[in-house]
């Protein structure tokens, strides 16, 4: 029994990261590592494929030293129920995490790491810094295979609720219910210095403030300093 329940967990392990043909039982014909990367590293919030470099030896013995003990995710069928993505979709986000995160976790600090590839001209750490903290849903300081998938399900495939719901979960950097104007120009100053300095057209100092100004002119219908996720949602939707 307990050969046939390690065969069992082998089996699901190589189905989840479409290292075998379920149809043929022989290894399936492999990407390459920089592909599969590249695709995975695609989907994350405003990152673009084209400036992925890669990562280093010691990035990678530094993701193993995450956990003494390789976490597991769920079954591929209980993945595929419970976001929107394919059985195929989610073996390639699968092997570019492993890729990625070997132990498979990701504390903020290799998110950060990873992130920061995507924006050499800027410092990303704020930014990627409030992203992570989005998808630690579990708030334990790390992000599993699970976490990530579902919070980009929401972001990729989710209902216009779903999606803005995230969003304000993003904004909402103290989790109280509503958005205020400091939390609002800590976000845009961290989009501000990821996109760095030397963008075109070059970006004045007070634009982030007059984006917030902005911004609540339009969401904060009752005038009281604050964005609850009814005027966000009801704003948001107007604009589209």
């Amino acid at each position: 029994m307990k050969a046939k329940n390690r065969d069992q967990s082998l089996s699901d392990s190589r189905e989840l990261d479409g290292s075998y043909d379920q149809l043929t039982g022989n290894p399936s014909t492999s990407q390459s590592k920089k592909t599969i990367k590249q695709r995975f590293l695609k989907l994350l919030p405003c990152c673009k494929p084209s400036a992925a470099p890669s990562i280093s030896q010691n990035s990678v013995e530094d993701d193993f030293e995450l956990s003494t003990v390789c976490h597991r995710p769920e079954s591929m069928d209980k993945l595929q129920e419970q976001t929107k993505f394919t059985k195929k979709e989610l073996q390639v986000l699968y092997r570019g995490f492993k890729n990625e995160c070997p132990s498979g976790v990701v504390n903020e600090e290799n998110f950060k790491n990873i992130y920061s590839q995507f924006f050499p001209q800027g410092d990303s750490s704020m930014y990627a810094h409030f992203l992570f903290e989005a998808f630690d849903t579990n708030k334990n300081g790390s992000v599993s295979f699970e976490d990530f998938v579902f919070g980009l399900s929401i972001i990729l495939r989710g209902t216009i609720n779903d999606r803005l719901n995230w969003a304000f979960n993003l904004y909402d950097l103290n989790k109280d219910g509503c958005i205020t104007k400091e939390e609002m120009l800590d976000i845009m100053q961290s989009i501000y210095d990821m996109m760095g300095k030397y963008t075109y057209p070059t970006m004045q100092d007070d634009a982030p403030r007059e984006h917030v100004e902005s911004f609540f002119q339009k969401m904060d219908r009752n005038k009281d300093g604050v964005v609850t996720i009814e005027e966000f949602i009801e704003s948001c939707k107007k604009v589209q």
